[in-house]
């Protein structure tokens, strides 16, 4: 076993619901309380913090707990905690707490990700919408061109794998239509829901070539999991998940984009981190804010060449539970409600300890990756059950 290595022990998800109501402190209180059970450790136990993007009042319920939050809450003594927007996407959080734990800067790394937008667009009184008289930041590269939204930077992506590569609309549902029918055997999904094929091509265009069901939906959540230090595993009862790499990459936030996303440098980079390789993984949780974001981390990921993730999702065989790559097998954020990234980790961490029950992949898997964004921000874990 790696002693210097970072595990993900504890984990934990509260209820997941669209406008839910709960407020989202406590939605994060309830999904601590079930990842300490499971790690079979105290608040106490606890020593440092992790989240993303931190604590910030617009958009409305992105992003509503941050550290000092659960530090006042729980009265918590921590000697490392860390959160913000700049990082590599959200499981940056998780490879920011591998580091402290593998630097001696903490023993179990608190690293969770609260949403509460389908509440929290729906009480504009209390989680107003920000207000700009002007246009700065990221938005500057963006807005000017009215791409307000995320959708219109990866429709591009999409469209040129349309035009360059063939990609068709039926290639593209079968990534929507796999994370309903997996979402139907989660319990915890939020707007579990089956999908047709004439369904999906059925729906409105939000920005050529994706569709309505190629977006994720707002839901209200919590995800909590616990990094560990090698040793410190004596301290916990539950089954570790090893970390066995990690890898991210950023680029600029710009309408006049990279001629790639962000998943394929990450994807390859991931590979040079580790001894195992794509053959060895047994199911991907990858980052489908977007449908096409999967096909960019299949692609990146080295699973098939780029320009070819239309023809490998074809179908859908490949990917259903019982497929050569499982995928999302939770239900996705297509399927099961947007958990913004945690939700991937989680899941990983439910099927290598084979704790799916009806979504549970058929034999013992001991290797999954979990991504998090893929454009111009992306992070990907290789994980293993092998310590």
């Amino acid at each position: 076993m790696a002693e210097n290595s970072g595990f993900l022990t504890g984990i934990g998800q509260s209820q997941t619901g669209v406008r839910l109501g709960r407020h989202p402190l406590l939605l994060t209180l309830d999904a601590i309380r079930e990842a300490l059970d499971d790690a079979g450790l105290t608040i106490a136990d606890i020593d440092g913090i992790s989240t993303y993007p931190g604590r910030l009042a617009a958009p409305p319920g992105f992003s509503p707990v941050g550290s000092e939050d659960l530090i006042d809450a729980l009265r918590m003594k921590v000697r490392w905690y860390a959160g913000g927007m700049e990082t590599s996407s959200q499981l940056g959080a998780l490879v920011a707490a591998g580091a402290a734990v593998t630097g001696g800067l903490a023993r179990h790394v608190l690293c969770f990700r609260t949403v509460y937008e389908s509440t929290g667009l729906s009480q504009p009184d209390e989680y107003p919408a920000g207000t700009h008289d002007r246009v700065d930041g990221r938005a500057q590269w963006t807005a000017p061109f009215d791409a307000l939204s995320p959708a219109n930077w990866v429709a591009q992506y999409a469209m040129r794998h349309v035009h360059r590569f063939g990609l068709k609309r039926e290639q593209l549902a079968q990534i929507a239509i796999n994370a309903h029918a997996n979402a139907l055997c989660n319990p915890r999904a939020a707007i579990a829901a089956p999908l047709t094929l004439d369904a999906y091509l059925e729906s409105r265009m939000i920005s050529d070539p994706l569709c309505l069901y190629d977006c994720d939906r707002y839901t209200d959540a919590s995800t909590v999991l616990i990094v560990s230090a090698g040793d410190a595993l004596g301290e916990v009862r539950c089954r570790p998940v090893r970390i066995a790499a990690s890898s991210y990459v950023s680029d600029r936030h710009s309408w006049d984009q990279s001629d790639w996303m962000a998943a394929y440098a990450t994807g390859a980079d991931l590979w040079k981190r580790t001894d195992y390789r794509p053959h060895d993984v047994d199911t991907v949780q990858l980052y489908d804010g977007f449908s096409f974001l999967v096909l960019t981390w299949l692609e990146g990921l080295g699973f098939c060449a780029r320009g070819e993730g239309g023809p490998f999702v074809e179908g859908g065989t490949r990917i259903a539970r019982d497929g050569d790559l499982p995928l999302n097998t939770f239900g996705g954020q297509l399927g099961a409600g947007r958990l913004h990234g945690f939700g991937f980790a989680h899941e990983a961490v439910v099927q290598l300890r084979g704790l799916g029950g009806a979504r549970q992949i058929a034999g013992d898997p001991k290797v999954a990756i979990a991504t998090s964004g893929g454009g111009p921000l992306a992070t990907a874990l290789l994980l293993t059950s092998e310590l």
